[in-house]
């Protein structure tokens, strides 16, 4: 079988998101003889982009599987476009009113009075009650992602998250408050202001052991295609627990550090969602000359807060093997025994950088 996989540029400035279309099987065969998914779909605009995408480079209106990792603007939003445009068979997406009494309270306030919930939470469950709303409309059978899904021809796998820890997430993702919502974001305007540089190499790492992200992050859909033997795999914007979870279960399938071909940088190359100690379970030991695998990370145009992506989170995969193409402005093709494309063109990938933007923390 071959395969190929698309990141289509999402963001101008330092908001970015994911918007992937992939296809896999006989792609110099029938239809028939393929499957089509798509993984997240940006914001409304990158929608459009992903059902012109599909129809000129894959030749079809129909999908066989769209997930959503997690309801993000720059994640979700997109998909509704899909669902709308094209003939959609089958939609992956978490529903978290029915696994949270407070997420259902939320959800009804939603229709009510949308101003007394907190901007994260209105927008998250905005974009998931609208792309169900259009699911059901359209005919689209749902299902949740959770451990072990696992499709139809046995190509794609959910490595998490489990429906308990999912639970376990809602509910701080609910309790979060708007106080600490504000105080996140001086946080972060701090750690800006007293941001520096630190040296790197191929041996020096500074990526943080103790690095963190959000509850909603972390309710990202882990998911694995495995075709003949390579393995792909797709983080959205997971961050330590999700991925050492997801680990977990592919080393008790005998999984080793490299054996991935293809791998998405989680939520857009940031450096809170890696450590140096779950780097080294997923690809290897940092000190690698040569290349192992290839990594992808969908990043907005341009990065005037140096967060999407980190230096030293492009550094990390890179030291493993694993140098990091970027999206900024430009989609991004990674195949395996595919037609030629016209207009597409050999891929650099970000270098090493020996300076890289250090805060003194996680």
């Amino acid at each position: 079988m071959g395969y190929e996989i698309d990141f289509l540029p999402v963001g101008e400035e330092s908001s970015g998101g994911d918007a992937i279309a992939l296809r896999y099987g006989n792609l110099d065969g029938p239809r028939e003889e393929q499957t089509v998914v798509v993984i997240d779909g940006g914001y409304l605009d990158d929608g459009e982009a992903l059902v012109e995408h599909i129809r000129k480079y894959y030749g079809t209106g129909i999908v066989d599987l769209a997930v959503s990792t997690h309801p993000d603007r720059d994640h979700i939003n997109g998909l509704r476009i899909v669902l709308e445009q094209m003939t959609v068979k089958k939609l992956l997406m978490h529903l978290p009113w029915s696994h949270s009494s407070g997420m259902a309270r939320a959800k009804m306030t939603l229709s009510y009075n949308a101003r007394s919930l907190r901007t994260e939470l209105r927008d998250s469950l905005q974009g998931a009650t609208d792309l169900e709303e259009v699911a059901k409309a359209q005919g689209v059978p749902i299902e949740e992602p959770f451990l072990d899904w696992t499709s139809d021809d046995g190509v794609l796998r959910v490595l998490g998250p489990t429906e308990d820890y999912y639970r376990e997430l809602l509910a701080e993702f609910v309790e979060a408050s708007a106080t600490l919502e504000a105080k996140s974001s001086w946080e972060a305007t701090l750690r800006q202001m007293l941001a520096g540089t630190v040296y790197e190499d191929l041996d020096i790492e500074t990526l943080a052991e103790n690095a963190e992200t959000t509850a909603k992050n972390n309710t990202s859909a882990i998911c694995l295609l495995e075709i003949d033997g390579r393995k792909l795999l797709f983080t959205g914007d997971a961050g330590v627990p999700a991925l050492g979870d997801a680990l977990d279960v592919l080393e008790a399938d005998g999984f080793q550090p490299g054996d991935l071909q293809f791998v998405q940088v989680p939520h857009h190359g940031s450096r809170r969602n890696v450590s140096p100690s779950i780097l080294d379970r997923l690809l290897g030991l940092k000190g690698q000359s040569t290349k192992v695998g290839t990594a992808f990370a969908s990043v907005p145009k341009k990065n005037p807060e140096h967060k999407h992506p980190a230096k030293k989170t492009t550094n990390a995969f890179l030291r493993r093997g694993y140098p990091v193409h970027l999206t900024q402005g430009v989609s991004k093709w990674s195949y395996l025994n595919a037609p030629d494309r016209s207009g597409y063109g050999a891929s650099t990938p970000e270098p090493l950088h020996t300076e890289v933007e250090d805060s003194g923390g996680a």
